[in-house]
């Protein structure tokens, strides 16, 4: 463990960019590889999974429509999503087809990614830390697969809906291009699958001693108010959107105040053992 430490100390930047470049590409190879899958996967990518929330049959209408009905109401019921898909430019669907594909490959690649970003700094980690390479990366692409899921079938049917039926006048048709609904899409579902990645940015923030759970605490109301700020940011204006989009961010801002108490009392325990 020390030779480990003493030769990392005499790696110079230059060597630690090398090896990170190489980290990197490795990285991008698969999500090129995965990209290119998704490319021959056109039909099922576009069909059954990008146009889904255009469908006013889509799981998660009919799950609040079924909610709605529990409550002797049906104003949560979605019938029509009245707009039209358009392409205006020449090279717009290919362009589209590309990106998609790349946005696809690096969704099914994070955790590859995280593998190689957890083999670039593990060593800098103690032997007992560097153990826990398998529970890290589990963790990490549970919480952002858990988070596009909840982009994918909560922000984008809210984001669809809202939007697809909002008009300022009736002589206003509204075709809407596939760049932008396939934009909002991928914002929804990317956004949100990095943003339940919370917990473990503050393990680390932690662990490098730049938040405590006291900061974290002290500053918790300030800390809700930029979650009301981002769930406006990411969904339709309205307060229903908000608040359900709202809730699971602050649930995973509790849940990151536990995480920082367990790795400062660990920290504490260290100390204690090497004194």
């Amino acid at each position: 463990m020390a030779k480990k430490i003493v030769q990392e100390k005499e790696m110079s930047f230059l060597d630690h960019v090398e090896i990170l470049r190489w980290h990197l590409v490795r990285s991008t190879v698969a999500i090129l590889l995965f990209s290119v899958v998704a490319f021959v996967m056109k039909d099922f990518i576009f069909n059954k999974i990008i146009f889904a929330p255009k469908n006013a049959n889509f799981i998660t209408y009919r799950f609040f429509c079924q909610v709605s009905k529990i409550f002797g109401t049906d104003g949560l019921c979605i019938t029509d999503i009245p707009f039209t898909f358009q392409s205006l430019a020449m090279a717009e669907q290919f362009s589209v087809h590309i990106w998609t594909s790349i946005t696809v490959g690096f969704v099914v690649a994070f955790p590859f990614i995280v593998w190689e970003f957890w083999k670039f700094i593990s060593p800098g980690l103690y032997e007992k830390e560097r153990k826990g390479a398998f529970l890290f990366i589990i963790v990490s692409s549970f919480l952002f697969f858990l988070g596009v899921l909840f982009g994918y079938y909560l922000v984008t049917p809210l984001s669809v809906n809202f939007l697809g039926n909002y008009s300022v006048s009736d002589i206003v048709s509204r075709n809407i291009t596939i760049g932008s609904y396939i934009s909002l899409v991928r914002s929804s579902a990317l956004a949100s699958g990095l943003i339940f990645e919370l917990p473990i940015i503050m393990y680390f923030l932690t662990k490098m001693g730049l938040i405590t759970p006291d900061f974290l605490k002290k500053y918790r109301k300030h800390a809700l108010v930029l979650v009301l700020i981002l769930a406006a940011i990411i969904t339709p204006p309205d307060i229903v959107s908000q608040i359900i989009v709202g809730i699971p961010i602050m649930a995973l801002y509790e849940v990151s105040i536990t995480i920082s108490k367990i790795v400062v009392k660990r920290e504490r325990k260290k100390e204690k053992q090497n004194a």
